[in-house]
């Protein structure tokens, strides 16, 4: 065993259980995965975004902890008007119903929407900042020396958790051939996204 796989072992915890708690991110990249659409560059984007963040929070947390709050005002209301928007679009979504006649369709939708959405969903959300790079660099303190073992094992855990999300959503399908399915997810995802604006509003 490499002497630094401790080191990794804990970055690779760490990280995947601050990603994996349910938020607008993982919703996105889950509904995306059901209907295959631009299932790559999705969890590409979210994933290589984590792993400039962590990357950040690991190397250079000293530096960011002294900048960051001149921007936090601005990502928390830049963020919670985002998510009221998305969660107002999935709303009416389910409202409207027929998602799943656009999924068995192939209707993916644009590229290039697809993408800048889950940019902003990731690089307007300020939780994605105090997660990667507050939280995870204040625990990389912790192991001076073998930094980069531990922003190895959370950006490890990055990759992992986005491709299994993108790519194991496919097997819900079946049950996503039915609207009333389409309608509950879409209904949750609101649920989410507003829930998050509320907390972002709140400063929490």
């Amino acid at each position: 065993m490499p002497p630094d796989f401790p080191v990794f072992l804990t970055g690779f915890l760490t990280g995947l259980s601050l990603i994996v708690a349910i938020g607008a991110q993982n919703a996105f990249v889950l509904r995306q995965g059901i209907r295959r659409a631009h299932v790559v560059p999705i969890v590409l984007v979210c994933a290589l975004s984590d792993a400039a963040l962590i990357s950040v929070g690991v190397f250079a947390s000293a530096q960011v902890s002294v900048a960051f709050p001149q921007f936090l005002p601005l990502m928390r209301w830049g963020g919670a008007a985002f998510l009221t928007l998305y969660g107002a679009k999935a709303a009416w979504a389910a409202i409207k119903g027929g998602g799943h006649l656009e999924a068995a369709t192939g209707g993916a939708g644009s590229l290039i929407g697809a993408v800048s959405t889950a940019l902003a969903l990731t690089w307007l959300n300020p939780h994605v900042y105090l997660d990667t790079v507050v939280l995870l660099g204040a625990v990389s303190a912790r192991f001076a020396g073998t930094e980069e073992a531990f922003a190895i094992g959370a950006i490890t855990a990055s990759f992992a958790f986005f491709f299994a999300l993108g790519f194991g959503a496919r097997f819900l399908a079946p049950i996503f051939a039915r609207d009333t399915s389409w309608r509950v997810l879409d209904a949750l995802i609101a649920g989410v996204m507003w829930t998050i604006a509320i907390s972002l509003v709140r400063g929490g």
